[in-house]
């Protein structure tokens, strides 16, 4: 019967779903159609695969070709199925053996001369296939680096049609061709700077090693040249390395990119810092075809800087409340839902103004007080409720500048030191709760039995509740930092002191 069948995956966010790919000769016009819900790049591939199977030497039958896609229903995208629907029309016409060919996943892109282009997305497609209970895949050689992160998957890496043929039984004589690689950027990711080069601004580093320490969402305001991004573009540098889970996490995003992964799984927080002109769809995900994350989910572990926060739409801005909260994004289409991580830690940096100079010494300001409320009232009271950590950060002096050169100041190794010390101190004391990290811990758990604070001990936190300068969602969030202040410095359970400290990370408030 000339009907063979292979597999290929179809990704929906980092999700993947397996897919079969029937091809079916017939004795009727020629022709080769593909059913099965594909989309304008999918059904391109029909010239693709002919050329790409006549320049390899193994051209497909002059009869009718029917190529189906199922599970019908779901939606496919792109032209990662080239290589899986040219196997298997070759395997319909007995030119390869169908039985090896069904039982391999493959993933690929066709050239026009035969060879496979890497494809986007091949880490999070092999981890999806190896879930499905598939141990071996087919890959372009340009992705074979990559795949091979996966474990307990044989990966077959190779360069054209033509060897895809031949492995899988074709008797065609070899022909070398050059493979065609994956574009690699591993500066991509930006270096890491060093928390040594910041001067002055004791209580801004020790906000960064705080949020860093608890996962904490940060809110820097300050007039330009306050080092408010150098600062924020040193927290990476703070956060321990990735654990397994969250580093094939982050890997898979970036995956789903066009700057290509390597051979190396990442282990070190990313960094997105995406200019505010950006839109709602670029920051949250979303694009024509297949669904692409966006800065926000591309941000998971790691953190997401929002420099000149006022100046971003509003629209954008308030599209981060609900990741602030559940740590997913999940993008809705008629006929399908995408779901993408968003784990990250946010920092914003603002101006006093639109001019700056509010409150920057002897520089005047020229913005009326109705022009400077407007302006930071572009970030709205429910995305700064959900900031733990808000701090106003001034510039440096000439006497802090010059004390700078005798003084001993804390690097980024010291400091991340010191933050993997207190998350494994609060890890040790949630390891019975469902949270890693006292960021997670809800009001009602801080307040109860397990966590509970003296009166002494919240004192300052009380008058500010009943004074009126925090809200009971603030409260919570005090309590929150107070105990990653409390972890940082080593000590069991949080003082007065570090309800104080944590009162003015919060609201530059002093008890």
């Amino acid at each position: 019967m000339p009907l063979a069948r292979t597999h290929a995956v179809a990704l929906l966010g980092l999700s993947g779903a397996l897919v079969e790919v029937e091809a079916d000769i017939s004795a009727q016009l020629p022709a080769m159609i593909i059913i099965g819900l594909p989309d304008a790049a999918l059904s391109q591939a029909t010239q693709r695969v002919r050329a790409a199977a006549a320049n390899s030497g193994c051209p497909l039958t002059t009869h009718r070709l029917t190529v189906a896609l199922s599970p019908a229903a779901l939606p496919k995208h792109g032209a990662g199925f080239d290589l899986a629907i040219a196997l298997a029309c070759l395997a319909a016409d007995r030119v390869v053996s169908a039985e090896s060919v069904g039982s391999v996943v493959h993933f690929g892109e066709l050239a026009l001369d035969g060879r496979l282009r890497p494809t986007p997305g091949i880490l999070p497609g092999v981890v999806a296939a190896a879930r499905l209970g598939n141990t071996t895949v087919m890959v372009p050689a340009g992705n074979a680096d990559e795949a091979a992160l996966v474990p307990g998957v044989n990966v077959v890496g190779v360069a054209s049609l033509r060897d895809a043929a031949i492995w899988h039984g074709a008797t065609l004589p070899t022909r070398p061709v050059e493979a065609i690689q994956q574009p690699n950027d591993p500066s991509a990711l930006g270096p890491e700077l060093d928390l040594v080069d910041v001067i002055g601004n004791d209580d801004a580093i020790l906000a960064l090693q705080v949020a860093a320490a608890g996962r904490h969402h940060v809110f820097l305001l300050g007039p330009p040249g306050a080092g408010k991004t150098m600062l924020a573009a040193r927290l990476p540098g703070l956060l321990p390395d990735l654990g397994a889970v969250a580093s094939l996490e982050v890997s898979s995003l970036r995956s789903l990119g066009e700057r290509g992964l390597g051979s190396a799984l990442i282990t070190r927080p990313p960094f997105e810092a995406p200019h505010h002109t950006i839109t709602a769809a670029a920051m949250v995900g979303g694009g024509t075809g297949q669904i692409r994350p966006g800065a926000a989910s591309r941000a998971s572990h790691g953190v997401l800087f929002l420099d000149e926060a006022p100046e971003f739409a509003s629209a954008v801005l308030d599209a981060l409340r609900q990741p602030l909260e559940s740590g997913t994004i999940s993008i809705h289409r008629a006929n399908a839902i995408a779901h993408f991580p968003a784990r990250f830690q946010l920092v914003l940096a603002a101006n006093p103004c639109p001019c700056g100079q509010y409150g920057a010494g002897d520089l005047e300001c020229a913005c009326p007080p109705n022009s400077r409320r407007r302006y930071l009232a572009r970030l709205s009271g429910p995305l700064l409720d959900r900031i733990d950590i808000q701090l106003g950060v001034q510039r440096i002096t000439a006497a802090q500048l010059r004390l700078s050169t005798d003084s001993v100041r804390i690097d980024s190794a010291q400091a991340r030191s010191r933050v993997v010390d207190a998350r494994a101190a609060a890890a040790e004391r949630l390891r019975h709760t469902p949270w890693e990290f006292n960021s997670q811990v809800p009001g009602p758990w801080l307040r109860g039995a397990d966590a509970r604070l003296d009166l002494k001990t919240t004192a300052p936190l009380d008058r500010a509740l009943e004074r009126g300068g925090i809200t009971m969602r603030g409260y919570d969030r005090v309590l929150r930092v107070a105990w990653s202040v409390a972890d940082l410095e080593g000590a069991d359970r949080p003082g007065a002191e570090h309800v104080g400290l944590a009162l003015y990370l919060r609201k530059g408030m002093t008890p």
